[in-house]
């Protein structure tokens, strides 16, 4: 009796593809540490923690480090569910082609672009943000002139690395990886030992911050911190086309980015909190930036420039990171022909194996967005502002759309599922999801113009508003005949 020759993995995997509805040009050469370090980067513990650590402790307190592990199990439970449609429909876009199996074309172009406008709007963010680092590494004195300048020039590198391939785009992650955990690793640990000013009760000292009475407003603003971090786990399934065994390895690496991730921003965040010398000084707003005192006194002048440096891996790691799930994004929808310019979008580069098209747009868009900062300052924080909640959207949008799914029938088949904690995971991802979205989009600026206050708000409604506009005029949703809404008839 002759046996049946067992299909290489490559073929197993565009087997499956197939099976899907598709085929793919891409190079299926991204491990499974290196499709975890694409996540990584783009969660970025570093810039994460260092961006928001002196607004949140001003605002909150020592306690306010409570929030990253509150926000990381809400996020752990939206990652579950990430982790269930991914393995069944391993399908480069993430987001978008998860959206038009579980639920159809019209939510699924919403998805899309949704979290497209936030990819974009967070790149133009973390470039900008970059600036004050690379100054303080340097020694010059930022200015907004010269954060834009920098912000380009960083975006301009991050195209130039992604537009190379997926061979060096994983290097690259590895590498922003390594240097980014070592350096919270090693940079805590040194604070932790010898720089420690605070006792650890300190973690449970509100000192006395109250709005109208009661500290819980305090505590919810500080939680920011926790919810302009853990996203990014949902990039590794944007490169699932590019990643061998995806319906097993993505699920596991984007659990992986939530726990190492998570660990060593609340590692970081620690030692942060137990070094400043003056907590009076960073909460009453004498101490304006407390990273840098700390960093200055436990480091020197020069010490402090090769932490900088530290952090600019990370902030430029980061930018690669969205960029390149930005640009699979839309090759996804130009696959599909959901978007303008489909038929340039979807090209793949026989050389690199890469969109080159998309991850020029994926550049171009939050250039502009950056430039607009040469004149227009104030528009482009509003702009900036919807990038978090966007990503929070889209992430919800996917929860609901799981839902709907399960509510048809849908049983997970892929080789990463919840059984039956399915229900109770999903209900928990949106009641957590819709609570965050509240807490992000509160006014917490009364005196601010209200364009400032309700920035938030504002940016959803003219984002989601365009994009009814668009689909109503346009109907963008029906040009493409992949399959849509098929995720209940695929049980086994």
């Amino acid at each position: 009796m002759s046996s049946i020759p067992v299909p290489p993995a490559a073929d197993s995997d565009a087997e499956q593809l197939r099976k899907l509805g598709y085929t793919s040009n891409f190079n299926r050469s991204m491990s499974l540490w290196e499709n975890f370090a694409l996540g990584f980067t783009y969660l970025s513990p570093v810039v994460g923690v260092y961006t928001l650590f002196g607004l949140c402790l001003a605002a909150g307190g020592p306690p306010m480090f409570w929030a990253y592990l509150l926000v990381g199990i809400g996020q752990m439970l939206v990652c579950l569910v990430f982790g269930e449609v991914v393995s069944q429909f391993p399908i480069s876009g993430g987001v978008y082609p998860w959206a038009r199996r579980l639920v159809g074309k019209r939510w699924a172009w919403m998805v899309g672009w949704v979290y497209a406008i936030a990819l974009c709007v967070t790149i133009a963010a973390v470039a900008v943000g970059a600036g004050p680092y690379l100054a303080a590494m340097l020694g010059f004195e930022p200015s907004a002139n010269t954060n834009i300048v920098i912000a380009l020039v960083l975006t301009l590198f991050a195209t130039v690395v992604n537009l190379s391939g997926t061979k060096v785009l994983s290097r690259i992650a590895m590498f922003g990886f390594l240097c980014e955990l070592i350096g919270a690793v090693l940079v805590g640990g040194y604070l932790l030992i010898f720089e420690r000013h605070q006792p650890l009760s300190v973690f449970f000292n509100t000192f006395d911050i109250r709005i109208d009475g009661s500290y819980l407003p305090a505590f919810l603003t500080a939680s920011l911190a926790g919810m302009f971090l853990y996203y990014g786990f949902e990039a590794c399934g944007d490169v699932a086309e590019e990643t061998p065994n995806p319906s097993k390895q993505i699920p596991r690496a984007m659990r992986m980015t939530i726990w190492i991730g998570g660990a060593a921003a609340m590692f970081a965040c620690l030692a942060l909190i137990l070094a400043v010398p003056d907590m009076n000084a960073v909460i009453n707003g004498t101490d304006k930036d407390p990273v840098t005192t700390i960093l200055s006194m436990a480091f020197g002048v020069t010490g402090s420039k090769v932490v900088m440096g530290i952090v600019m891996v990370s902030f430029i790691s980061c930018v690669i990171s969205l960029q390149a799930a930005a640009s699979r994004l839309l090759y996804a929808y130009a696959r599909d022909e959901m978007i303008v310019g489909s038929d340039l979008l979807k090209r793949i580069s026989p050389t690199t194996q890469i969109p080159v098209a998309a991850l020029f747009v994926s550049g171009v868009v939050p250039a502009i967005i950056i430039c607009l900062g040469f004149v227009l300052q104030d528009a482009v924080a509003t702009i900036v502002s919807f990038a978090a909640i966007g990503i929070y959207l889209a992430f919800q949008m996917i929860v609901l759309a799981a839902l709907f799914a399960r509510m048809r029938g849908w049983i997970p088949s892929g080789q990463f599922s919840l059984g039956k904690w399915g229900w109770p995971v999903n209900l928990g991802a949106l009641i957590y999801g819709v609570l965050a979205i509240i807490n992000m989009a509160w006014p917490r600026t009364p005196d601010a113009a209200w364009y400032i206050n309700y920035s938030m708000v504002l940016t959803t409604v003219i984002v989601i508003g365009l994009g009814l506009v668009y689909m109503w005029i346009g109907k963008p949703y029906d040009h493409g005949t992949a399959p849509a809404g098929d995720a209940w008839k695929r049980n086994p």
